[in-house]
């Protein structure tokens, strides 16, 4: 039997389907979400198991304010209660919560929840698992841009002398490097404003697989698909 395949070291979900699963089960919308959430438990573990040193989420995107109040509300409450239930897992599995997004948007209540538990998992130093709320990637350069106008203003930087390693210095979370691999359920060919800095030269992997059906098995096809191709970043490899 062949070793397994090492894991990329940043892998990326766009988490989708839940309302579809739910749709199909004759549930509410909520249904769905609650399922999904054992998915991200299962695939934060997983992917801790296999050795992914960084994993990013999607779980509530900028747009996703525009969803109904109720829905809304109910969200961020399931999101809040999960992170407060899995922080003595993360503890004790060394695992490093951190949020990715406009958390000026939140209340103050799921802000303190989310600071918490950031500051709680500050040293750890195993899975770094990056949570995207209340997030887009279009307002996460805009942000970059304005803080790099500011910065200018004030004569800490010289513009002329920008670069994209720069300019990358300026997102919600530089020190963290590029997704290898991006992965999305529900079958959507798009990237719903998902890290569209950081995704210009990551390998997509769309499933029909909903979200709430997402295992551990479908993972591993994941990353074994993204092994079966070459990474030329614009080059051309020699055979």
């Amino acid at each position: 039997m062949s070793a397994p395949l090492p894991p990329p070291q940043h892998i990326a979900i766009i988490m989708d389907g839940n309302g579809r699963w739910a749709k199909k089960r004759l549930q509410p919308r909520l249904f769905g979400h609650r399922a999904g959430s054992k998915t991200t438990k299962a695939m934060v573990e997983a992917c801790d198991d296999l050795g992914v040193k960084y994993l990013t989420i999607y779980a509530f995107s900028s747009e996703n304010w525009a969803r109904p109040l109720m829905e809304v509300d109910a969200l961020m409450d399931l999101m809040v209660d999960m992170v407060r239930k899995e922080m003595d897992g993360m503890m004790q599995n060394n695992i490093r919560f951190r949020v990715l997004g406009n958390m000026n948007r939140l209340s103050p209540k799921s802000r303190k929840e989310f600071e918490t538990g950031i500051e709680r998992t500050r040293n750890n130093t195993g899975l770094q698992l990056s949570v995207a709320i209340s997030y887009g990637g279009r307002e996460e350069i805009v942000d970059a841009a304005r803080r790099i106008a500011a910065a200018a203003a004030k004569g800490k930087l010289d513009a002329a002398t920008l670069d994209e390693k720069g300019f990358a210095q300026y997102l919600y979370l530089p020190e963290v490097p590029d997704p290898e691999l991006l992965i999305r359920t529900g079958g959507d060919l798009r990237v719903s404003n998902f890290l569209l800095w950081q995704v210009a030269y990551t390998e997509l992997y769309v499933t029909p697989t909903l979200w709430p059906d997402f295992s551990k098995d479908d993972l591993l096809k994941a990353i074994a698909a993204f092994h079966s191709r070459q990474r030329r970043f614009g080059k051309v490899l020699e055979n």
